[in-house]
């Protein structure tokens, strides 16, 4: 097994490193942490009890992982998780706390990119491909759908639930779901267009982009989607919107198709 851990840090007993680890100058990793290959660790991260990570992934300098949830009834002897897939980039001073539940899980997907002193709270579950901008701070329980962006300064209340290829707008702040596949921002937020850029990228194009068209016509004016011929996108859309929301959904101002 292969390792470079610089002579400064600290590596618990008990924690679990695999092969090409690399910790930094000053990086402390706490016992009951499984931490998988090819992860680097910066000087002066931290990673605290009950993180499990993937392969992959870069703590730069600073970043927090795991640390206990800001919840004032928490319990510091609960035995809760944070669970990190593969290939994500923490930068400086980022934060994410473990569940507040005994044996509940925070979850980050994979190949996720958080800008620095942005902030997963406890009990969120982030999907894959998400970008968080500098200083993006979500509640505790909120839901991240896969290929979000969230501009710099966006703040999510807890519960909120921002659904997949959503981007929303730098300051916004959130206190109801957002409509996969939108752009959002405005005070107070409002969906006011599909999130075009982003879906092209993601190839959502040609007649799956003028499906999703038509549904967000229809969700304008309160109408069923039924009537449309259903698409992966539309499979999705109407998952998002048959779970019932414990914030309600932000309004529209004019969604352009």
């Amino acid at each position: 097994m292969t390792q470079t851990i610089h002579p400064t840090a600290y590596i618990a007993p008990g924690a679990l490193l695999d092969d090409n680890v690399t910790v930094g100058p000053f990086a402390v990793i706490e016992a009951g942490v499984e931490i998988g290959a090819d992860c680097q660790i910066g000087a002066h991260a931290v990673v605290q009890p009950y993180v499990k990570m993937g392969v992959g992934n870069k703590l730069h300098p600073h970043a927090v992982l795991g640390d206990l949830p800001q919840d004032t009834s928490f319990k510091a002897e609960t035995v809760s998780w944070l669970i990190v897939g593969d290939n994500n980039v923490f930068r400086e001073g980022f934060t994410a706390h473990r569940s507040a539940k005994e044996q509940g899980e925070t979850h980050i997907g994979s190949g996720c990119f958080f800008m620095n002193n942005s902030h997963v709270a406890h009990d969120c579950h982030v999907g894959d491909s998400v970008i968080f901008a500098n200083n993006v701070a979500i509640g505790g329980h909120v839901d991240v759908g896969n290929n979000v962006f969230m501009g710099g300064g966006v703040v999510a209340h807890q519960f909120c639930r921002i659904g997949a290829y959503a981007i929303v707008q730098g300051t916004t702040g959130l206190n109801m779901d957002v409509i996969p596949f939108t752009l959002i921002g405005g005070r107070p937020a409002r969906h006011y267009k599909l999130n075009t850029v982003g879906l092209r990228r993601a190839g959502i194009t040609g007649e799956r982009y003028k499906a999703l068209s038509a549904a967000f016509r229809l969700l304008r004016n309160k109408q069923s989607l039924d009537t449309l011929e259903e698409t992966e996108e539309l499979k999705l859309l109407k998952a998002w919107l048959a779970v019932k929301s414990k914030r309600g959904v932000h309004g529209f101002v004019d969604i352009s198709a």
